[in-house]
């Protein structure tokens, strides 16, 4: 799609997952008339969900948890197993600890209110798309305050956290705090890919099996508190 200035950009992909008619209709009309975004369908089950991801390659999925009869938290591993560079924003309506904590956990890049205006929820569409992740809105960010393990479990991940290179905590700071990948390594001037290396080694040592459950886990122990109070506080 060329831009004003006859310059062509690249849209960003979205696919929908939600059964509501009118809604899907009222998005086509959106998408269709922003400079930015391009929607590429909508499913209103897991099956056409998990399809529709691996023929149609969509940048960011925006999905509705509270679809009746689908697990959500299925719907995301499998979404990311077909296609791990497409990211997961889900909207929710209701205030529950477990949905926010374990769609995080299992590769979500944001866990949203339905109340977000428009605007804001297109601003998280494209910088989840980019590749940032967020912590939960208010009311949903107590599911990340205490771990669910209780002491024993706390101090093992202090002692996991421990075992991390200054530079390795440098990044997980930076991932706590919202920053993407090329964002991360453009500030410390280096390459996206000794970025991922030291991703991957963060992974590996904290015994987690992505940078979602790594970045709850900062969260938890202190690392990027003051900045996911700032944007959870907005």
């Amino acid at each position: 799609m060329a831009d004003e200035r006859g310059d062509m950009r690249e849209l960003i992909r979205v696919l929908v997952i939600d059964d509501d008619a009118m809604l899907a209709e009222a998005l086509g009309l959106l998408f269709s008339r922003h400079p930015v975004f391009e929607l590429v369908g909508c499913a209103s089950d897991t099956r056409e969900a998990v399809e529709m991801t691996a023929s149609e390659r969509p940048d960011v999925v925006l999905m509705d948890v509270e679809l009746p009869g689908i697990d959500a938290v299925q719907i995301v591993r499998r979404i990311k197993a077909a296609r791990p560079s497409t990211s997961v924003v889900a909207v929710t309506s209701v205030n529950d600890r477990a949905p926010a904590s374990e769609l995080l956990a299992v590769g979500a890049s944001a866990c949203i209110r339905k109340s977000r205006a428009v605007e804001d929820v297109l601003d998280v569409l494209r910088r989840a798309a980019a590749g940032e992740i967020f912590p939960p809105d208010v009311g949903l960010a107590d599911a990340l305050d205490e771990p669910s393990g209780g002491i024993e479990q706390s101090s093992v991940a202090a002692l996991a956290l421990g075992r991390l290179t200054s530079r390795e905590t440098q990044i997980l700071r930076a991932l706590a705090a919202g920053d993407s990948i090329p964002g991360i390594a453009e500030g410390l001037r280096i390459s996206p890919l000794t970025v991922e290396n030291h991703v991957k080694s963060i992974l590996m040592k904290l015994g987690v099996h992505s940078k979602m459950e790594a970045v709850i886990l900062a969260w938890r122990h202190g690392l990027g508190r003051e900045t996911r109070t700032r944007q959870v506080g907005r």
